[in-house]
């Protein structure tokens, strides 16, 4: 028989979260009294209560636990089977009714895991004040979590704060917070964080640089890439993969082309990354042939090719504007089937239309077996960059009745296409269409305003203009520079000075009011705009240099603008091109033919715009010879094609040499219809030499061209008063309506304006009867002739009275009233100067011993003692 023992009382230590005695830092072990009651041999196989404990989870270090502890125990294993549930509320109920029980780190880390997961920061925040307030080590593991989960959740700072309180942190949390920082944008605090790591010995690994090297080409700081590639080398990455390749990236980037190289040259095992991080920087350096030769190194080392190198060669292509390689590479795509992916299809689309084959992007576009809206965006830019804006918008169309939706880029792309065909209509549809839709942003607000300014429509650019919340210098400059463009210059100069109160004006913005201050020939205001571009340092724009080139010669500095033109060291066909115009407007035909030959020595090509300027400066001049030289170097050598303006120029030429037959015959030759332009040069030719009868010729196909043009009837009735016509005279003047004319004069930085029978300026009185005494010394000295050239029918006193009525003579008045004595009057008019006003500035010239220069709408007239620059052809 087996004697049974006694109850026994045994005291153990226990020890949460199974920790031993050494580890736990925590949590104090409790004295714990268990009485246990051995059961008979019997029942030790027949008792339900000892069946269920031995199917009961005990943790192997701990046999024996308390009823408190087994609590514990419960919520943990309930908390983070919540958590691998993702039920994050459910866990979150559990760990704050266990206020009065410790949980272990696991289950903190769990729940922070699940709360990054979701974003869900206020719990997360939660759970972080239930750490704190129960005293619980926030160790390295667990202080790890907690950072993920701020940073996850948007709340850096808070990330960084924690982050900095943990202690022996490695070298995975200092790459994460790095890579935080630099997806914010934040390079510089990232470089830190790695100049902080390495004083505390943490060794980086190919992450940390990785990270370092995008941070660094990102800022542009070279140099400290350099030194960061030095450690590399020294720290054993130099021939890790991903380490190089972020090396040669950031070489790219900063524009050292020829270390990217070298690196990639140096590096043996190069992969499928290494390639096309050496493809897509020549592309972006404008070294697209090279990174297309590197391509074709991939093909032949065998390295895999993937979806990310087609695209990249393909956008190699388009910027090398080569559609030969661009269909080698399409077919290498169909080949691989990697045409069958839309991005590649997308991009496909983008490199045949930038190298203008539009039918290749059509035949893309209709063979895709899906479309998203960057598909129709490409098509669309693509016709609207081609010209085509006709088929861009009736695509636009098509798009919506698909049900694509637009986006910001497909509007900023139809409203390009609307602008380049100014199609007002199409423009306003496109608009209503935007508001409709709430498509509104900066770059579509900016867009409209360029469509409107383009279309002539300054009132809608200008509405689009004030309802913006945020403007942007471009949004300023698009406006200056559609004021300039649509003969608004006031407008344009009023609106520049409210822009520098609100933003720093730019390159783009001094190209834009310069011409403004060119058509008004405020020449002050120009010379204030040349000091803001030599301050800032502008002076390596050419585009802006040759603007303010044509600037001083619209302003009659000719000396100024040549002397810019010497000191301009890069100078482009334009710069050339300005030059010779401005010798052209200002009657030196001498010398801008000399210009002309200087530039074609060099070995600038000429286009038609620079044939344009020397005709015109030859027929300016009178060069007979130099201009039919010039002529037919551009047709026979250039191979250029005559436009209308060509034509014009050689009519004109012809006309001023007293060769009237000639330009007759010349025009009846023409390979493009003759324009009233034309047909009014010969007119005009027939007056100053009184051929009457080609100038009835002349004048009959002017008015079945253009019968409403009371311009030509004018001047025909001049030629018939000048030949003593009287009754021809007299049908004419029944016809003939007055147009407006307009001229202005710049003052003290004001620019005054004068119109025909309209003067509002305070001097009014003061002009009238100031050039009523220089009209009556006239007559008195007979200094002219009769004025034959005003319409007949009308006494002396009338006809007297339509010379002082033009806007021209009262601007030259103000000027001689308001300028200090010897100062030149320099007045500009919006259409060309008639004969009478052009006489009387002549007279006034040498009488009042003033010199006066008058920019009408064709050129430059010099008066000075007596005589004008134009030869008395104007």
């Amino acid at each position: 028989m087996l004697l049974m023992p006694k109850a026994t009382t045994i005291i153990l230590r226990v020890f949460p979260n199974h920790q031993t005695e050494s580890q736990n830092l925590l949590f104090r072990p409790k004295s714990v009294k268990f009485q246990l009651n051995y059961p008979s041999r019997c029942s030790q196989f027949t008792s339900p209560g000892f069946n269920t404990i031995s199917r009961t989870r005990i943790p192997a270090s701990l046999s024996l636990i308390s009823p408190a502890n087994h609590q514990i125990t419960d919520y943990n294993v309930d908390i983070c089977r919540y958590c691998e549930l993702g039920n994050l509320q459910k866990a979150m109920d559990l760990v704050c009714i266990s206020k009065e029980t410790v949980l272990d780190s696991k289950t903190y880390c769990n729940i922070l895991q699940l709360c990054a997961e979701s974003k869900v920061l206020h719990h997360g925040k939660k759970v972080h004040k239930l750490i704190s307030s129960r005293g619980a080590v926030i160790d390295s593991i667990l202080g790890s979590k907690l950072v993920f989960m701020y940073v996850r959740c948007g709340d850096l700072k808070e990330g960084r704060r924690v982050f900095d309180n943990i202690k022996n942190h490695n070298v995975f949390l200092w790459n994460f917070m790095m890579n935080a920082y630099a997806k914010i944008g934040d390079y510089e605090e990232s470089i830190c964080l790695f100049k902080i790591m390495q004083e505390l010995g943490v060794e980086p690994d190919s992450y940390t640089f990785s990270c370092m090297f995008k941070c660094v080409a990102a800022i542009g700081n070279d140099n400290f890439g350099k030194m960061i590639h030095g450690y590399v080398l020294k720290s054993g990455f130099g021939f890790d993969n991903t380490v190089v390749n972020s090396i040669i990236a950031f070489y790219f980037k900063c524009r050292r082309v020829d270390n990217a190289r070298k690196v990639f040259v140096n590096l043996p095992d190069r992969d499928l990354i290494s390639f096309n991080t050496m493809i897509s920087g020549y592309a972006a350096n404008g070294l697209a042939k090279k990174g297309f030769e590197v391509f074709k190194e991939m093909i032949s080392s065998k390295v895999g090719v993937d979806l990310s190198t087609v695209i990249i060669v393909i956008v190699a292509c388009a910027n090398m504007g080569v559609v030969t390689l661009g269909q080698m590479v399409h077919a290498y795509a169909v080949k691989g089937e990697f045409d069958k992916k839309m991005k590649v299809s997308n991009t496909l689309l983008d490199m045949y239309s930038k190298c203008g084959d539009m039918d290749s992007a059509l035949k893309v576009f209709k063979n895709m077996n899906e479309r998203s809206v960057v598909s129709w965006t490409s098509m669309i830019a693509g016709y609207a960059r081609d010209g085509k804006s006709d088929d861009a918008i009736n695509l636009f169309l098509e798009m919506k009745k698909e049900g694509v939706i637009p986006d910001m880029f497909t509007v900023t792309s139809i409203l390009h296409a609307c602008a380049t065909n100014e199609s007002l209509e199409k423009g306003k549809e496109v608009h209503d269409y935007i508001k409709d839709n709430k498509i509104q942003s900066l770059p579509v607000s900016n867009a409209l305003m360029d469509m409107y300014s383009k279309c002539g429509s300054m009132y809608d650019a200008h509405s689009v203009f004030s309802n913006m919340p945020i403007k942007d210098t471009a949004s300023w400059n698009t406006m200056i520079g559609g004021y300039s463009k649509n003969c608004l210059p006031t407008e344009a100069l009023d609106l520049f000075i409210k822009m520098q109160r609100e933003v720093t004006p730019d390159n783009v913005t001094m190209t834009c009011i310069l011409p403004a201050c060119a058509s008004l020939a405020a020449l002050n205001k120009g010379r204030e705009i040349h000091g803001h571009i030599l301050r800032k340092g502008l002076t390596w724009d050419s585009y802006l240099v040759n603007t303010l080139i044509d600037m001083y010669v619209k302003c009659d500095r000719l000396f100024v603008a040549k002397l810019i033109f010497d000191l301009t060291a890069a100078k482009n066909l334009v710069t050339w091109t300005v030059m010779i115009a401005g010798y052209c407007m200002h009657g030196f035909g001498h010398e801008a033919v000399s210009t002309f030959e200087k530039m074609n020595k060099i070995g600038i090509k000429l286009n038609e715009t620079s044939f344009t300027s020397i005709l015109y400066a030859c027929s300016h001049s009178g060069l007979v010879q130099e201009g039919w030289r010039f002529y037919n170097i551009m047709v026979n050598e250039y191979k250029i094609e005559p436009k209308m303006e060509h034509y014009g120029c050689m009519v004109n030429l012809l006309c001023r040499g007293g060769k009237l037959s000639d330009a007759y015959r010349f025009i009846k030759k023409m390979t493009i219809k003759p324009d009233v332009t034309i047909w009014g040069t010969l007119l005009c030719g027939c007056r100053f030499h009184h051929d009457v009868k080609l100038a009835e010729i002349v004048a009959e196909r002017i008015f079945e061209l253009e019968p409403e043009n009371m311009e030509y009837y004018v001047l025909l009735a001049n030629i018939y008063s000048e030949a003593e016509k009287w009754e021809e005279v007299k049908t004419l003047r029944n016809g003939i309506r007055n147009n407006t004319g307009c001229s202005w004069i710049e003052f003290k930085g004001k620019v005054n304006i004068f119109v025909t029978g309209n003067i509002d300026n305070p001097e009014a009185k003061k002009i009238k009867s100031l050039l009523g005494n220089l009209r009556m010394e006239r007559k008195k000295d007979m200094v002219s002739r009769a004025l034959t050239c005003a319409l007949v029918d009308n006494d002396d006193m009338e006809k007297e009275a339509n010379v002082c009525g033009h806007s021209e003579m009262l601007a030259i008045g103000f000027g001689l009233l308001k300028l200090p004595p010897g100062r030149t009057v320099r007045v500009t008019k919006n259409v060309k100067v008639c004969s009478d006003c052009h006489e009387m500035a002549k007279f006034i010239s040498k009488n009042v011993g003033r010199q006066i220069v008058l920019k009408d709408s064709t050129r430059f007239h010099h008066f000075k003692d007596g005589f004008c620059s134009c030869r008395g052809y104007k």
